[in-house]
């Protein structure tokens, strides 16, 4: 009697834990809400994990305070192709409210300032060329006519290439590019009617791909470097040539989206067109020739095998990005739509991760890199190994939204 008084005893105390898991297991499964769904594309879901992050659209990129720059744009970019697809009113007024909040009645921008001619400035735009054709509000295009007139009286080299910024005198980036050129021959098309100026601003855009392939790209690997400074001032500057020293992978991630993005605008019978497919194609070449065999690339993009280089996210997603997009519009042969999707799926299994409420994280993400200012940044390989690293920077969630797009995923 007393081992069957035993055994009841162990057997209740065994229900009774059994029971005690499965109310926990209960309890843990209802109560984390699934604030991203996982049944949506990986494209919706990235933005709306975005969105969760930052509420209000003027914070994206981590601010403190509501503020004009490219980084909103980018990412705002991205969402305006997101709605584009879905007709989902959150995306829009996620955009809208941007634009509503940083632009006041008159059509002045606040935090923009005409006189410091940063490039960087001018992506928002995008957000205004998404906008002004729905709303039809008066404010959103004077704000873009401000923008072209940066364009109108950006400093340039001697040979037409923009500054990057007044603070930067003679010095062309990679990324301004991406941040200028987009814009400008979008707006050239859709709302400038003097036909003469038009077409200088299209000669104009197209010319800083010419100028940038002429002093920036290394001819043995087809890669071109992140600066060219024309007064070989800078103690970045290589005193021949006025490059960087290095082959940065966002840098190159902004060249290759410029190419595709602006030959979205410029026109057909444009001469200008043939060129830039062909620096594409050349670019394409390159990029593949330094992919990692894990499908991603490294922050110095020929330099894998050097102690502290790592594996990086935004230049991956804007490579995966380009790399589709020129495919899907005719640019690149298909084999590089492979490429693509060999590096998407190496985002999502080595650099994507999903949280318990279904937000989406991109991780690995270089939080920032340029070259001289204060404190000086030198353009050396510690330095590019040697910035921030986080997760969700908007210069990698923008470009795996876009990709997403592109993809179909």
């Amino acid at each position: 009697m007393k081992y069957f008084a035993g055994f009841a005893t162990a057997l209740v105390l065994f229900t009774s834990c059994k029971d005690s898991k499965k109310e926990n297991t209960q309890d843990e499964t209802t109560t984390v809400e699934k604030v991203v769904p996982e049944t949506l594309k990986w494209s919706e879901r990235m933005m709306l994990s975005e969105i969760e992050r930052f509420p209000e659209a003027t914070k994206l990129d981590f601010a403190t305070r509501a503020r004009w720059t490219y980084t909103p744009g980018l990412v705002l970019s991205a969402c305006s192709r997101v709605y584009e697809q879905t007709k989902k009113q959150e995306y829009y007024d996620y955009i809208y409210d941007y634009a509503d909040t940083l632009i006041d009645s008159t059509g002045t921008i606040d935090t923009y300032s005409l006189e410091k001619q940063n490039l960087d400035m001018i992506k928002s735009g995008d957000v205004l060329l998404f906008l002004y054709p729905i709303t039809k509000e008066e404010r959103f295009l004077k704000a873009m006519q401000t923008l072209d007139s940066q364009l109108e009286s950006q400093p340039t080299t001697s040979d037409g290439g923009y500054w990057h910024k007044k603070i930067y005198p003679y010095q062309m980036w990679l990324d301004g590019l991406y941040m200028a050129e987009p814009f400008h021959t979008r707006y050239a098309r859709d709302y400038v009617e003097d036909e003469e100026k038009k077409e200088k601003i299209y000669e104009h855009a197209v010319l800083q791909f010419d100028l940038i392939q002429k002093h920036s790209r290394d001819e043995k690997s087809g890669l071109l470097y992140h600066g060219w400074d024309e007064s070989k001032e800078q103690r970045w500057a290589n005193k021949e040539t006025g490059n960087s020293q290095h082959f940065w992978s966002r840098g190159m991630g902004w060249y290759g989206m410029a190419m595709v993005d602006v030959l979205d605008f410029l026109p057909e019978n444009h001469p200008g067109r043939e060129r830039i497919i062909k620096y594409l194609n050349q670019y394409a070449e390159a990029i593949t020739n330094v992919q990692d065999e894990s499908g991603l690339w490294w922050q110095v993009l020929d330099q894998g095998d050097r102690e502290g280089n790592y594996l990086e996210a935004t230049g991956t997603s804007m490579f995966t990005y380009t790399f589709a997009k020129g495919v899907r519009k005719g640019y690149l042969p298909e084999k590089y739509l492979d490429v693509a999707k060999k590096s998407y799926q190496a985002l999502l299994d080595k650099l994507v991760s999903v949280e318990e409420n279904g937000v989406v994280n991109l991780n690995q993400c270089c939080a920032v890199a340029g070259l001289g200012g204060n404190p000086y940044r030198d353009g050396s390989f510690e330095y590019y190994i040697g910035e921030k690293i986080r997760s969700n920077d908007p210069k990698g969630t923008g470009p795996f939204i876009m990709a997403s797009l592109e993809l179909d995923k």
